[in-house]
């Protein structure tokens, strides 16, 4: 195995890093790093003998983890931030159909299902009436704080 990032290197990261349970002093779960933020890689090791784990310090946070090489990118590579989260509220910003029939409307409140990037472009999962759309960002909009999540509503054939 032979490392794609140096001492030194200045990496992204790509995926949120939640604790596993191995960074000391923060419950399991909980966010340490979100995605977009530019660390120094300053350690590279391996985990279980066949993954590389690059020790990443990020200083404008004040916080060091390890991450996989797949969660990382140059620091130098184009990026562009997301507005949503896995987990978010959100609201429809336009009408969605399904099979001819419209089945989400302006306003209707849904969740990010998943993120997904490409080289130029973002996208996202979104799940709103019982039914997973993927949508570009501006078909979102953010919910107002303290939204809750709309519950599951039955398809025909009694499908949620």
């Amino acid at each position: 195995m032979k490392p794609a990032y140096d001492y030194g290197d200045e990496v992204r990261l790509i995926r949120n890093v939640r604790n596993d349970g191995t960074y000391p002093g923060a419950d399991i779960g909980e966010l340490l790093i979100k995605r977009g933020a530019v660390g120094c890689v300053f350690d590279v090791g391996t985990y279980l003998q066949d993954q590389l784990i690059y020790k990443v310090h990020f200083l404008q946070q004040g916080v060091t983890v390890g991450c996989r090489e797949e969660e990382l990118i140059p620091a130098a590579d184009a990026w562009i931030p997301n507005r949503f989260e896995f987990r978010d509220v959100v609201l429809a910003a336009v009408t969605m159909r399904s099979q001819g029939e419209d089945v989400v409307q302006p306003g209707d409140v849904g969740e990010i299902a998943r993120v997904i990037r490409d080289d130029d472009s973002l996208f996202y999962h979104a799940r709103f009436n019982g039914y997973t759309f993927l949508v570009p960002e501006q078909a979102l909009q953010a919910a107002p704080e303290g939204s809750k999540r709309a519950e599951p509503v039955l398809r025909r054939g009694g499908q949620a």
